[in-house]
């Protein structure tokens, strides 16, 4: 298990540009990541699924079989990769102590119930590539009701640069027919947030000339998202995992690297042209985040 998820990931480095695909390899022994809030990810994700299990959980009819085999995937590989956390015993799957039942509800449910990651199944159609099965409890700003049942092109219509008919709409389409069931990729977003709740469904986009906030280094978590991508060799569907790690923006100046870091974060910001900006949720909180991070970097 890794010991702690804060600040594990930091692409704000450069290494993922925002608005780009920005897909890498991923080994796979990488794949899914627990590290010590993995309980408290769960304990989260049982009690959004107990109060409003429509609006973290959808699937279409014909996307069970895809189900399944990700369950069985999963269960393969947790415990072999992970088997100071994970132990199956028959029909039960351990998990740090708590047992999970791999039976009586819906694949996609048990499966996202094992992991700190949220999970999404594409599957191909006339027009595409389509999110036919979700289960997601961490949403970064956005709705499981708005994206179910669209395609990529659909998704993506509101991400500057990725609307229907784009380079990149093309891209990703053509990088999710050619992938083969070997091969695990991942990309990262980020963005900067008041709030550092995981469960965080309403819009964080603004408008061009949103007014700007007080925004203190104190206030603000750097939210990140790490997707990672693979085809289920059996069904040839796509599966998402999506994990989210909340970080103090305060805890950058606590690290080796803050001052690199700290620069970096401040030339992606000032790289973001307006629309893209305000997409993000970054009009109103560009200048008081550079400062900041000025004042960290020294």
């Amino acid at each position: 298990m890794i010991r702690s998820s804060r600040m594990r990931h930091t692409p704000y480095d450069g290494s993922s540009k925002p608005f780009t695909i920005g897909l890498t390899q991923l080994d796979p022994d990488r794949w899914i990541e627990p590290d010590d809030l993995l309980q408290h990810y769960l304990d989260q994700k049982a009690q959004l699924l107990a109060r409003s299990r429509d609006a973290v959980f959808v699937a279409e009819q014909g996307t069970q079989d895809a189900q399944r085999e990700l369950l069985q995937i999963l269960c393969d590989y947790l415990p072999t990769r992970y088997p100071d956390i994970y132990r199956q015993d028959g029909d039960t799957m351990t998990v740090g102590g708590r047992r999970a039942d791999l039976l009586g509800d819906d694949a996609l449910v048990i499966a996202g119930s094992l992991i700190q990651d949220d999970l999404a199944i594409m599957q191909r159609g006339d027009r595409g590539w389509r999110l036919g099965a979700a289960y997601i409890a961490f949403p970064s700003s956005w709705s499981l009701a708005e994206k179910f049942g669209r395609t990529m092109d659909e998704i993506h219509a509101p991400v500057p640069g990725f609307g229907d008919g784009t380079r990149n709409a093309e891209l990703i389409a053509r990088m999710f027919d050619n992938l083969p069931p070997g091969r695990f990729v991942e990309r990262f977003n980020w963005a900067v947030n008041v709030d550092g709740s995981l469960h965080l469904p309403k819009s964080k986009s603004e408008s061009l000339a949103a007014t700007a906030i007080d925004l203190t280094e104190e206030s603000a978590f750097i939210r990140i998202e790490r997707q990672t991508l693979r085809k289920l060799p059996e069904t040839g569907a796509i599966v998402f995992t999506i994990r989210i790690y909340s970080d103090p923006l305060a805890m950058l100046r606590h690290r080796e690297d803050a001052a690199t870091l700290a620069l970096s974060f401040v030339e992606q910001l000032r790289a973001l042209d307006l629309p893209q900006a305000a997409y993000k949720g970054l009009v109103s909180k560009r200048d008081a985040l550079i400062s900041a991070l000025i004042s960290i970097a020294g």
